[in-house]
């Protein structure tokens, strides 16, 4: 057996770890036929739900199901309260940062981030500066990406601070997973996630001086990629979806058209981007949000969750800092460790990723979904003399990394059960208190080999359990 690779299953003798112990007893005791029979029925399940994503520019058609495994990934409680703690601590720390980018700017003055890093970055917004946040929040909702190298240490990968998403994805797997195998959650301890839409309903609402706010969610619409979390997010919660062109500012309110006429919205859950939020303010050609919703907000008078100018705080250029920001705004050593980055807009960090291209994954500063990267072990040499010359045409655009040894899960493929590359999403909710529900979503690359579980490059999904050792 190839040991390189972390199993959560098993131990490097092959012997299967404690907590996965009462899953493997079912697995050993269960009909090959039966599992088949059942894995036809989530996928027919899922299809009638609707529970699709969007694939921009395929060839095949737009709309896919994202696979979903019923081989669930494991987390002790013991471990998963290491975990909690560390996005705690890392979420805390990056609203401080944004905090005092937008206002004092001590970490700058202090040297420990380079301010040129910060003030002329895209995801930075001047019309943020001074801008007073109800509790100081500005991501009110993050997703931190975790991956555990082959020693079996967590480190995270990325932080998601604008619109994080995938979150319906564990909340849908879990449903799936009771409704399919009720025998293996009464045969075991295994911690809810079903009160998050309540967790982040009351997020939103403590977002808000007021004391009974009206909440909505506003989407790009139907053909965004992750339009059904949008909806599916408002259903859970009883809330409002709606599209720019539901809302309509007067004298710096937001209200919304509905039959009944002009309704006050308090706080806006938005799942787009800084860019369309305003045309008046940001770009011009954006159909997609509501004019003058700047000026009602930098009044006071409406929460956008999460707040303009997050975006600064997840850029890949900013995450090698995440570590410095815990020590300075909260005194504390970092619980969970950053993957070593190597900055290509310094110029020695540069010399060595060019050197070491065929071993480094490298991505663009400001990419995501899996996009516009390198993965160098995977890649062949024309892709590597290609992002070569990419990256000596614009070396801040891109950071490195070295290639992980993701750890693997046992999974159900077209050959049978066999180890896949898999990370982690924890959801954090930053309101009165910042929490976070047990476990998370756990996406897997269903290609053997790869180490991308991106559902756009064809990843797909497994239940996160978190279970009592």
């Amino acid at each position: 057996m190839d040991r390189q690779f972390f199993d959560e299953m098993y131990d490097a003798d092959g012997v299967c770890r404690p907590h996965y112990r009462g899953f493997a007893n079912w697995l050993e005791n269960t009909p090959q036929e039966l599992l088949a029979q059942r894995r036809r029925e989530a996928d027919l399940l899922f299809h009638r739900a609707g529970i699709t994503f969007t694939l921009y520019g395929d060839a095949q058609g737009t709309e896919r199901l994202i696979p979903f495994d019923i081989i669930p990934r494991s987390i002790p409680v013991s471990e998963w309260r290491g975990i909690e703690a560390g996005c705690i601590q890392r979420v805390q720390a990056l609203n401080l940062f944004l905090a005092d980018i937008y206002h004092d700017q001590r970490i700058l003055k202090a040297g420990i981030i380079p301010p040129e890093q910060v003030l002329s970055n895209d995801g930075y917004q001047q019309v943020m500066h001074g801008l007073d946040l109800h509790r100081d929040i500005y991501a009110h909702i993050a997703g931190v990406d975790l991956v555990r190298d082959g020693d079996g240490t967590y480190y995270v990968l990325e932080d998601n601070l604008r619109t994080p998403s995938g979150v319906s994805y564990m909340l849908e797997d879990r449903k799936m997973m009771m409704r399919l195998f009720p025998e293996l959650f009464s045969a075991q301890r295994i911690a809810p996630v079903d009160h998050y839409p309540n967790l982040l309903l009351e997020t939103l609402r403590s977002s808000s001086p007021l004391d009974n706010p009206s909440v909505v969610v506003l989407t790009p619409g139907r053909y965004n990629s992750a339009y059904f979390e949008h909806a599916f997010l408002a259903r859970e919660m009883g809330v409002e979806l709606v599209e720019g062109a539901d809302l309509f500012v007067r004298d710096e309110r937001v209200f919304m058209r509905t039959t009944a006429g002009a309704r006050p919205v308090d706080v806006i859950y938005r799942r787009l981007d800084d860019a369309f939020l305003d045309p008046l303010a940001f770009n011009p050609e954006s159909v997609l949000g509501v004019p003058g919703l700047l000026s009602a907000y930098r009044r006071g008078n409406v929460v956008l969750a999460n707040a303009i100018g997050t975006g600064v705080a997840d850029d890949k250029s900013i995450y090698p800092y995440v570590t410095d920001m815990i020590r300075f705004y909260l005194g504390e050593e970092p619980i969970l460790q950053n993957v070593p980055t190597w900055q290509c807009r310094k110029p020695q960090d540069l010399s060595h990723v060019l050197a070491h291209l065929p071993e480094l994954v490298v991505k663009e500063t400001q990419g995501s979904g899996g996009y516009g990267m390198l993965v160098g072990p995977a890649a062949t040499k024309a892709e590597i003399e290609a992002f070569r010359e990419r990256l000596k045409a614009r070396p801040e655009a891109y950071i490195a990394q070295p290639t992980l040894s993701l750890s693997t899960c046992p999974t159900f493929v077209e050959s049978g059960i066999a180890p896949r590359h898999i990370d982690l999403r924890p959801f954090v909710l930053s309101g009165r208190e910042t929490r976070l529900v047990p476990g998370g979503l756990t996406r897997v690359a269903l290609r053997e080999g790869s180490l991308v579980v991106n559902s756009s490059q064809g990843g797909g999904t497994k239940d996160t359990w978190v279970v009592e050792d």
